[in-house]
């Protein structure tokens, strides 16, 4: 796959196709100077808690990794903050409003999207709900399945960082 700065040859300012490389991060027109570095993408994945001590999953029904285990979340949006973003995304997924909210950590990665490679930050989160009563699968969720902690297997989540994420956090809470 080729970096993704490979993909434009164009200045997004003037037009320019004199939009060529400065260094592995960044592209500059010749033309006008503008100088566009490729920074990656925010994104959250949300380790959902109930009173019970029960964690949200659901199953992927989209590609990448299409009916796979996932979190809930997903790229922040342009002017949100990665805590709003936790809960749009748990409430476009599984109609859930989120209580507290934690920032646990983040990883790197890499997220393939109609061929074009997304660098993404993922940032995680551990949220709680009083209850998934009233879950339900929606937006980027094919279905919602209510997990004990004990029984959570990174190896069954399809994203590459989501499973990292899920074997770090496991390790963190033993």
């Amino acid at each position: 796959m080729p970096h993704p700065l490979q993909l434009f040859s164009f200045c997004p300012i003037c037009g320019a196709g004199s939009f060529t490389e400065r260094n592995e991060k960044a592209k500059q027109c010749s033309r006008c100077g503008f100088i566009y570095y490729f920074n990656p993408s925010g994104s959250v994945g949300v380790f959902l808690r109930n009173s019970k001590g029960e964690l949200l999953v659901v199953r992927r029904a989209k590609d990448p990794a299409k009916d796979t285990l996932d979190l809930p979340g997903g790229f922040v949006d342009c002017f949100e903050t990665a805590e709003d973003a936790v809960r749009r995304e748990v409430s476009e997924e599984t109609g859930l409003a989120v209580g507290s909210c934690n920032y646990l950590f983040s990883l790197p990665n890499i997220y393939p999207y109609l061929g074009f490679d997304v660098h993404t930050i993922d940032l995680f989160f551990e949220c709680e709900t009083e209850s998934f009563a009233d879950a339900r699968a929606a937006d980027d969720a094919e279905e919602i399945l209510i997990v004990p902690q004990s029984e959570l297997r990174a190896e069954e989540f399809g994203l590459h960082s989501v499973s990292r994420a899920v074997a770090l956090y496991l390790e963190r809470k033993q």
